[in-house]
């Protein structure tokens, strides 16, 4: 990589760079991600854009909850029960045609709208088949999605960052390392008008390809995105030809935020067997082949492997380290353990939609979209009413049951933790004290989180509850703290008696999730005879029955050296399994922590 083609530009350049090349071809580039809180470095971008964007181009912001009618477009309501018959008004993603569409909050986004948006943003028109209407109206728009996320669980759906060109972070670049525009609305104007004669070689096409190959992008859209980005920053710099330093800088930005592994170092490929030595040539050949060696250009590295150097460039050195210990930047691992599962519901969450339904108790009728689904009935129902001398034939509007549109809601379920701790006389001979300043300490995180959180301790020949499920911190670490211990092992017992639990939380509609601590020598088994054989019988079948109801599972190896039964009884409930032989209570709570979260 020559400096010229990975010069030194810091990160509001970069995001400078990627809103003007967006300008330039809102629909092709397909938008722009911005991760970035609230306030005036985020602004300023959106600012710059705007400035940038010809003066009719529309700049339109989508709600984070809009309805289907008003993204798609559907029944004017307002005019259809003014006129007495159907009329159909424009939605949204029509209204942005020719301009860009802001999502805020776009990290909240229901999947069911994203996936709309995407539908649209392919097809460059929306389809509209709805209320008795059908129409097609062509659109095509750029979106820039704000994503406010704090956490791994808030993120702007794979469907939209897909079709993205731009992955941007602006959370790190203080108000002070904001500087002017590059360009003004002129230059982008007359790279619009040039952007059709742009063309590219097939050179180009190759190494942005296997850039994206080596970068372990597997979707086949983010080339033909970076090649939009770089026929973008021709025509900007008035060229009919993409260059190579528009292919490293389309890397840079493009690609290079969507790495998802690091291209193999010369230090990792085989070695290659050295060829015998060639005869030795005559005098003035070898002379001319000396002068060859000698030539810069055959020193330099093919187009595809300076792209790539372009966009390792660009890679943050945070990223870098973790794509080299194998983990991605903002995991898309799903987070059971920390936030409870989704459900839907007719009283309480965040809105998802109407659905047609009766008036029973706790459900909440959409007026709106009632009133909607009558509207194209009032003609009919008008004359119908005048031919039977009904007494409503004097309403404006006719509405039936039939109409009722209940509001659809969705929300988190509340996550319940059981704890079954090993206070047997092995486990209390080595670990009971430090697996109790742990559960202490994991208690208050759940308190913290609003978690419910249960405690069964399993010693003698039974395991007992403890203590049910509640979010009481005070209560949870008295009925820990007179924890005895000492006795048996009867594992199966509280393998059955999480499960018990277990099912119950789910009843309820909770998320239950349990952790056992434990060295998973088992010596009592489910009849309370005493057995290391049978035990350990018992409590794997026990632990398989568990596996089946597809719990989230963590079991901590609380013995001092990892334990194989330990690891059988693991494998055998799927949980996960975290030997720890040398850890005080700090260190076992946050490993379990860092365990739920995965």
């Amino acid at each position: 990589m020559t400096e010229t083609m990975a010069p030194e530009l810091t990160p509001w350049a970069l995001a400078s760079i990627a809103g003007g090349l967006f300008a330039v071809d809102p629909a092709g580039c397909g938008g722009v991600a911005v991760r970035a809180h609230a306030g005036p470095v985020r602004d300023r971008w959106l600012e710059q854009l705007r400035q940038l964007l010809p003066d009719k181009a529309p700049m339109r912001r989508l709600p984070l909850h809009i309805a289907d009618g008003r993204l798609l477009g559907g029944l004017d309501l307002a005019a259809t029960l003014k006129a007495g018959k159907p009329i159909a008004e424009r939605g949204l993603l029509a209204e942005c045609d020719g301009g860009v569409a802001v999502m805020a909050m776009a990290e909240r986004l229901t999947s069911s709208t994203a996936g709309r948006v995407a539908a649209v943003m392919d097809a460059h028109e929306v389809v509209l088949e709805r209320d008795g209407l059908g129409m097609r109206v062509p659109t095509r728009f750029g979106v820039v999605a704000l994503d406010e996320g704090m956490s791994e669980e808030e993120q702007v759906p794979d469907v939209l960052m897909d079709r993205l060109a731009f992955h941007m972070n602006l959370i790190p670049i203080a108000v002070r390392d904001m500087d002017e525009p590059l360009w003004t609305s002129e230059d982008v104007s007359r790279a619009r008008e040039f952007l059709p004669t742009v063309e590219v070689s097939d050179k180009i096409l190759e190494a942005l390809c296997g850039t994206a190959r080596a970068l372990g992008i597997a979707s086949l859209r983010v080339p033909f995105l970076a090649l939009r980005a770089a026929r973008a920053a021709a025509a900007l710099d008035g060229r009919e030809q993409v260059s190579e330093e528009d292919a490293a800088l389309a890397a840079r930005l493009v690609l290079a935020p969507r790495a998802t592994m690091l291209p193999p170092s010369e230090d990792d490929m085989p070695e290659e067997q050295e060829p015998p030595p060639p005869e030795e040539p005559p005098e003035e050949e070898q002379n001319q082949e000396n002068q060859e060696d000698q030539d810069p250009a055959e020193l330099d590295k093919p187009l595809e492997d300076r792209v790539l150097e372009a966009a390792k460039a660009s890679l943050p050195a945070g990223l870098l380290a973790q794509l080299q210990a194998g983990l991605g930047a903002r995991s898309r691992s799903s987070a059971a353990g920390k936030a409870g599962a989704l459900q839907q519901g007719n009283r309480r969450g965040r809105p998802i939609g109407t659905r047609r339904g009766e008036l029973r108790a706790g459900a909440r009728l959409n007026v709106i979209e009632t009133l909607r689904a009558a509207a194209p009935w009032q003609p009919l129902r008008r004359a119908q009413a005048l031919a039977d001398g009904s007494s409503t034939k004097s309403l404006r509007v006719h509405v039936r049951r039939d109409d009722f549109r209940i509001t659809r809601f969705k929300q988190r379920t509340e996550t319940t933790t059981i704890f079954a701790v090993d206070a047997s006389g092995s486990a209390a001979l080595h670990r009971l004290a430090e697996a109790k300043g742990a559960v202490e300490l994991l208690l208050a995180d759940c308190y913290i989180r609003r978690d419910r959180v249960g405690l069964i301790a399993f010693r003698g020949t039974e395991a007992d509850l403890l203590l049910p499920p509640t979010r009481s911190l005070v209560r949870a670490k008295r009925s820990l703290a007179g924890l005895p211990g000492g006795g048996g092992t009867p594992l199966a017992s509280a393998i059955d008696a999480v499960r018990e639990l277990a099912e119950s939380v789910k009843r309820r509609g909770e998320t239950p999730v349990a952790v056992f601590l434990t060295d998973g020598r088992a010596n009592i088994a489910r009849d309370g005879s005493q057995g290391r054989t049978k035990a350990t019988e018992d409590a794997l079948g026990a632990a398989k029955e568990l596996a089946a109801e597809q719990f989230k599972i963590i079991l901590v190896d609380t013995s001092p050296r990892p334990q194989r039964s330990a690891q059988e009884l693991a494998m055998a409930m799927q949980a996960q399994y975290l030997p720890l032989p040398h850890a005080d209570a700090a260190t076992l709570s946050s490993a379990v922590q860092t365990a739920s979260s995965s």
